[in-house]
Parts: structure tokens; C-alpha cells; sequence
């Protein structure tokens, strides 16, 4: 399996050579890098003490912002107004929130000091971008990621009330659709994902789509829910999102 040391250069070598999903090592966290490597079809995933991995799995996870399943208990919980939304209102307590999170089967974070830091420059320039859900004025959880074309790269999310980034993500893929972002990656495969929809694809198919998300134009700066995803009530969407 051939992996990749990459240098100075801002250059990547084509993802399909990622044959077990580890692609290269080395680089930096530049915000240049960053955002080719997205366009790639690329992310960062390492641990403390390890140098940067980067990694193009196959398959990979998608949700397709129109097609969002929600269970009918989970469209409950929103009618029922546990929680209010808002969107990079509070993207370091949410990345942090992330950070925090234990994960079965997981030690330790992969969202290390850098990688906080990296993506909050990101943040700054107007690319990466969360969605925070509030319950009884407190940050419940959210989801944060990065936003280019029609596609939305999404990096990780935490929960500490229950249903909350379950709730952080319907809101998500919801505004998502209104603005034609219509591709929402979610890297590996995971049952959870796979309940709210979630579509494994072959990483080739994935990269077709990628492409074509691309052509779109750059949602950039900081972004605002619209009023009535804000607010706490549920309104299922004529068409679009599916329930059980």
C-alpha cells in the first residue's frame, strides 16, 4: 500500500491511490492546504503525537441534504421544542464540545491544539462553519465543518443533552437544502449516520459528485439560520425529508 510524504509543494497525489484510505502523510494545517485537500476529496485525521495523516476512504459516507431521514421520534423531540437553534454562533465552544466527546471504541481525540486552531482560522475566513442547538440557554451539542461549493464537509459533532446533535444536524441538512448545498459528507460509515439517511458510495462515485458540487458558488462568511429553523418548533418540509 503506497503512502505519500508530501512536502513544501501545495499538492496532493490523486485520492484513488488510497488504497486501505491512508493517503499521505506530512504537510501542514494551512488554510491553503486545508481547502485543497477538501477539494480533493482529502481530510486530516491523526492523533497527539502522530505527524498529519491524510485520508480519502472508500466507500465513503454521504447524506444528500434533501433526502435527510428523520425518525418520527426525533421529529417529536423538535415539535416538541427541546431545543433552539443557531448557526456560528459559538463555533469554538462547539469544536471544543468535539474535542471533549468520548467515542466508543476511540482513545484520546484526533482534534488536537492544531486542529483546533487550524479549523478556527478557517472559521475566520468565512469557510468553516457550525450549527449549535440550545436547551434552556445552555449549548446542548452541535456539528461543525467545512462549506465549499454545494458540498458540506462535516467534521465531527457532540451531544450533552440527549437528541441534540441529532437535532444540530436535521437543522444543518434543512438549511442546507434551502441554500442548494446539496451534498453533506460524512467521511466513514457509521449506523448512526446510516439511520438519518446516510448513503454509503464507491470513494470514485463520490469524487464524480464532489466535482460537480464544486461548480457551485461558496456560501463564505458567517452564516444565519433562516428565522423559522431557528426557532425551537418542527415544521416537516413539504417533499424532501422522509419519516419513518
Amino acid at each position: 500500500m503506497p503512502i505519500f510524504r508530501l512536502t513544501r509543494d501545495l499538492a496532493f497525489p490523486p485520492p484513488e491511490l488510497a488504497e486501505e484510505g491512508l493517503l499521505a502523510v506530512g504537510g501542514d494545517l494551512s488554510p491553503e492546504r486545508l481547502l485543497l485537500a477538501y477539494r480533493c476529496g482529502i481530510f486530516p485525521w491523526y492523533s497527539d503525537g502522530e505527524p498529519i495523516l491524510w485520508w480519502s476512504p472508500n466507500p465513503r459516507m454521504v447524506i444528500f441534504s434533501e433526502q435527510l431521514h428523520v425518525s418520527r421520534r426525533l421529529a417529536r423531540v423538535l415539535r416538541q421544542g427541546k431545543f433552539r437553534f443557531t448557526a456560528d454562533a459559538a463555533f469554538a465552544e462547539v469544536i471544543r464540545g468535539c474535542a471533549k466527546a468520548t467515542r466508543p471504541r476511540e482513545r484520546g481525540t484526533w482534534i488536537t491544539r492544531d486542529m483546533i486552531a487550524a479549523y478556527t482560522q478557517l472559521h475566520e475566513q468565512g469557510y468553516a462553519h457550525s450549527v449549535e442547538a440550545w436547551h434552556e440557554g445552555r449549548l446542548a451539542g452541535g456539528i461543525y465543518g467545512v462549506s465549499l461549493g454545494a458540498c458540506f464537509f462535516g467534521e465531527s459533532m457532540f451531544t450533552r443533552v440527549t437528541d441534540a446533535s441529532k437535532a444540530a444536524i436535521t437543522t444543518l441538512a434543512r438549511q442546507c437544502a434551502r441554500w442548494g448545498i446539496s451534498v453533506i459528507d460524512c467521511q466513514l460509515p457509521n449506523p448512526h449516520l446510516r439511520r438519518l439517511g446516510g448513503v454509503a458510495m464507491p470513494r470514485a462515485q463520490f469524487l464524480r459528485r464532489l466535482e460537480e458540487a464544486l461548480e457551485g458558488s461558496t456560501r463564505q462568511g458567517r452564516w444565519r439560520l433562516d428565522d423559522d429553523l431557528a426557532v425551537s418548533a418542527f415544521t416537516p418540509p413539504s417533499g424532501g425529508s422522509q419519516f419513518e
